[in-house]
């Protein structure tokens, strides 16, 4: 019955190419057999079942839902408005624009992608077109992009919730330092490189159409962190009043978006979320036996005979993750490692909350880090560019990147200041 069974689901993950999955769902029925009494395919199926039989996964693809009806309305470009006429009369006004449009859109959505794709198909040929050079130009929107995944609701620190049974809500708190000090990074270093830049006159009639136009758009990240805070709505409840939110505003208000257009949304939304749920439910299972058997224990427990620095341990840590997060993909990371790390830090005196966004931003750095590295993949095809310019643009930012994860490491009360 197991090989049956197994062999049933290699053919279908084979089939769909789904190789991480593939690896993690051997492992789960190689356990299944061999380290536990149960043997039994019926029981493998409970364990997957279990293990994505939860409320807060909804909020999951909702998130990503609502991230591309934005993306495809004009939510995104309003608020792109509204930050070019603050920022006309600072040199790199244009870039320092760019980046408070990705880090307003991060706090509505929570997927690195698509923020990028959601400003970057604007900004670049605008970028480009206000005289910005094509490497400064990729590099800032690859990087920028990233700002989804720490900034919330970001939906690597939900995975890092369920993954590690930290709390979602005090994690979101808890990204709102680290996110904004890169974003004031990657603005320094806008600043820097174009001081020399001419600027435009600041005019206050711009900024009070552009905040007409955009006033849907600035209150939706204040409607859902503002629930989400004040315990109004759960995190999934969130998701949810985000996709009404953007529904009614891009089809009812806006009047942008069409209605026929939201099938291809949902589509394309299953298509994104087609490797990401199987491994959740079999990474999932797979973590939840070996905690039965120990395992994050016993790694404990022989780390501590290795190591007895919480700074070599964090160096340690640090490295590990920035190799994973390089050589696959990030979610597949995070659930896969998170469970094994979490309680090595809580065992060295790391608080948990501080500890996962250290795993975070580390993971976040994967998206622009070469060979697998999403982001630019998914700018390749979206900007029409060669991977090997887009590698070479992104390579200072990944320098502003890791001098963050350093701050981040270093200085707790970044993280915790809100949960105090």
């Amino acid at each position: 019955m197991v090989t049956l069974g197994l062999l049933a689901l290699i053919a279908l993950l084979v089939v769909l190419r789904q190789s991480i999955v593939l690896i993690v769902a051997l492992s789960v029925a190689y356990v299944h057999a061999f380290m536990t009494s149960k043997g039994n395919v019926e029981f493998l199926i409970q364990d997957v079942w279990y293990a994505i039989d939860r409320e807060v996964l909804l909020s999951i693809p909702l998130f990503v839902f609502a991230g591309l009806i934005m993306a495809r309305g004009s939510i995104a470009s309003r608020l792109i408005d509204i930050m070019r006429a603050l920022t006309s009369r600072i040199p790199g006004g244009l870039g320092i624009a760019t980046v408070l449009a990705l880090t307003v859109f991060s706090a509505v959505c929570g997927a690195s992608s698509v923020t990028m794709l959601a400003i970057g198909t604007i900004m670049y040929p605008a970028l480009l077109q206000a005289g910005y050079s094509k490497r400064y130009s990729l590099g800032l929107l690859c990087a920028g992009g990233t700002l989804g995944v720490i900034i919330p609701p970001s939906l690597l620190l939900i995975l890092y919730g369920i993954s590690t049974e930290v709390s979602i809500t005090e994690l979101f708190k808890a990204g709102w330092g680290p996110g904004l000090l890169l974003a004031g990074a990657l603005c320094l270093y806008t600043l820097v490189v174009n001081w020399q830049r001419p600027t435009t006159a600041f005019v206050p009639a711009d900024l009070l159409r552009a905040l007409g136009r955009g006033v849907w758009a600035l209150a939706m990240p204040v409607i859902l962190l503002g629930g989400i805070y004040t315990g109004w709505f759960t995190v999934t409840e969130s998701a949810a009043v985000a996709v009404v939110y953007a529904i009614l505003v891009e089809l009812l208000v806006h009047r942008e978006l069409k209605p026929r257009e939201l099938g291809k949304i949902t589509l394309e939304t299953v298509k994104m979320l087609g490797m990401l749920m199987p491994l959740l439910a079999f990474a999932s299972s797979l973590n939840a036996i070996l905690d039965l058997q120990g395992a994050p224990q016993a790694l404990v427990r022989e780390m501590k005979e290795l190591v007895d620095s919480p700074v070599t341990l964090l160096v340690i840590v640090n490295v590990v993750l920035l190799i994973a997060g390089a050589l696959m993909d990030e979610s597949s990371a995070i659930l896969i490692l998170a469970p094994l790390l979490a309680p090595m830090g809580q065992a060295y005196g790391f608080d948990p909350r501080h500890f996962g966004i250290i795993v975070t931003v580390n993971l976040q750095i994967g998206y622009v880090a070469p060979p697998v590295a999403l982001n630019l993949i998914v700018a390749m095809a979206a900007f029409r560019e060669p991977f090997g310019t887009i590698v070479r643009a992104v390579l200072p930012f990944i320098a502003i990147m890791l001098a963050v994860l350093v701050v981040v490491c270093a200085v707790p009360a970044l993280s915790l200041f809100l949960l105090k």
